[in-house]
């Protein structure tokens, strides 16, 4: 599964994506998987108030199930203008 970053997550994270092989259920236990695999990963997933989230492109919440999705996009909350 493709994992995307845009914004202050990417620029937190260090790099535009991931390409991760997961056995996450849900967006957020995807979550947790990333927070644990570095300090960088847990500053970007910190405050998920502060995030938004798509599955396959698809605006979503965090309970939202993974099965068969090919891409997570994590990115802040939009501004009008």
């Amino acid at each position: 599964m493709d994992v995307l970053y845009f914004a202050w997550v990417r620029e937190r994270v260090g790099r535009p994506k991931d390409r991760v092989e997961t056995q996450a259920r849900t967006v957020m236990d995807l979550v947790e998987e990333l927070r644990a695999r570095e300090e960088r990963y847990a500053a970007a997933f910190a405050d998920l108030a502060a995030l938004r989230v798509a599955v396959d492109q698809e605006l979503t919440d965090f309970d939202a199930p993974l099965d068969g999705a090919r891409e997570v996009a994590f990115f802040p909350p939009m501004t009008g203008g």
